[in-house]
């Protein structure tokens, strides 16, 4: 598996976005958060286009070159759209062409899916409500962006973290994976192992932009800044 680190123009992804389960609204911050992470060589969407409900998503897709994958609902309460969805990804999971996968919806159907590409050694990413989202898929995923931090109408202010026992255990459990003999951590392996505990974590999801941002509102933490690196000590 690859790294999951910023900037791996390398990674060749695939972006399977479920319609029916996403706001049209946050799909340009989507994909540039996607570029963070590789390059999406194949762009799908999923739902039935003949529908008056995703006339929001019709004037974003050309500009993005995002392919629609037309699906009729063939019978009432049954989602088509997933059934086509994850078929596609097994098809393209089979290529060997992909590095990793990025799986956008808010619907639990997919956990087994991306449990099933991870198996093949794979990324999956996923993206989807805060609200709306099963813990199961979630945790599925090698990481989980909920896409309110993408929304500025929606994203959090910067909070006030000294009291969030939850966090601050995540936090102290992710510094003792990493920190060497003398008790240092390098802030890109601390940033890593918080995701491997947490595959929602995310900075932005507290209001902080940044990682370093967020140690320092904690507290917690004695830092020290070097020309290149950022290293935290638990006090």
């Amino acid at each position: 598996m690859k790294s999951l680190e910023n900037g791996s123009s390398n990674i060749r992804l695939a972006v399977l976005i479920d319609a029916e389960n996403v706001s049209a609204s946050v799909i340009e911050p989507l994909m540039q958060e996607i570029a963070k992470y590789g390059t999406a060589n194949v762009k799908r969407i999923y739902g039935d286009w003949t529908s008056n409900q995703l006339n929001s998503w019709k004037s974003k897709l050309n500009k993005l070159a995002i392919q629609p994958m037309q699906q009729f609902r063939y019978t009432a309460g049954k989602n088509a759209t997933d059934s086509a969805l994850i078929i596609d990804a097994m098809d393209l999971l089979y290529t060997g062409n992909f590095d990793g996968f990025c799986l956008v919806s808010s619907d639990s159907d997919f956990t087994r899916l991306a449990s099933r590409i991870r198996e093949s050694g794979l990324i999956v990413y996923g993206f989807g409500e805060r609200q709306k989202t099963p813990e199961a898929f979630v945790v599925a995923c090698n990481k989980f962006i909920y896409t309110d931090i993408l929304d500025n109408k929606k994203a959090s202010k910067n909070q006030d973290l000294t009291s969030n026992k939850q966090l601050l255990e995540l936090l102290k459990s992710a510094y003792e994976s990493v920190a060497d003999e003398e008790g240092w951590a390098h802030l890109g392996p601390f940033g890593s192992q918080l995701t491997k505990l947490s595959p929602s974590f995310d900075s932005r999801n507290y209001g902080y932009k940044k990682l370093s941002e967020l140690v320092q509102s904690v507290d917690i933490f004695e830092i020290k800044k070097t020309r290149f690196h950022l290293t935290i000590k638990l006090q």
